[in-house]
């Protein structure tokens, strides 16, 4: 999954923005693709190619059955095991929206089924990846790393430099997905240092 990344703040303030508070730990990093250095590797390429046939565009307003479903059959079954599950339409509404008008709502369609919505804030220097949610059925499809190459095309189309991906944390094996985007840039000591 992908939070809101702290960077955010430095933009725009919103109704809520993740921001770690554990005293002297550092073990969440916020992380970002320079979109226009970022190169596709063999895997991603085929995730890309297996994609193809998806016709995206913005969705105005997900509070509607069918996102809110979509939204439900995710929680209920990628994630169990998190502090979002048993979702409801109240955490569902106050989570991925807010009245900034900053947010953008893409959803991923094969045909009439929406398969994949990816929720995404527009910052001045970037976008940022909020949070993906995606047909359960469709793992083949790669659905969150698709997101995000689709996400660094769309920031690139829009003529900005990053993609911010939340947060990063070495020992959370869900996180692992993250530094498979290279390069990538990571918020150490209040800079951003290239790691490759």
């Amino acid at each position: 999954t992908q939070s809101r990344s702290s960077a955010a703040s430095d933009v725009y303030k919103r109704q809520h923005i993740y921001r770690p508070h554990c005293g002297d730990c550092k073990a969440c990093i916020a992380v970002r693709i320079p979109v226009h250095k970022f190169m596709c590797n063999r895997t991603q390429r085929k995730i890309v190619n297996r994609n193809q046939s998806l016709v995206v565009g913005e969705i105005d307003n997900i509070h509607n059955d069918e996102c809110y479903d979509l939204y439900h059959r995710y929680i209920s079954e990628r994630h169990r095991d998190g502090d979002m599950y048993p979702p409801t339409r109240e955490q569902f509404e106050s989570f991925l929206t807010n009245e900034m008008n900053s947010t953008r709502f893409y959803g991923f369609w094969e045909g009439p089924k929406l398969l994949a919505v990816a929720v995404t804030d527009i910052m001045e220097n970037g976008l940022s990846a909020i949070y993906t949610f995606f047909d359960p059925d469709q793992d083949k499809r790669s659905f969150g790393n698709y997101g995000i190459l689709w996400q660094i095309e769309k920031a690139k189309s829009l003529g900005l430099e990053y993609l911010y991906l939340g947060y990063w944390i070495r020992d959370c094996r869900k996180m692992n997905y993250k530094t498979k985007f290279r390069p990538l840039q990571m918020l150490i000591n209040n800079q951003w240092l290239n790691i490759g």
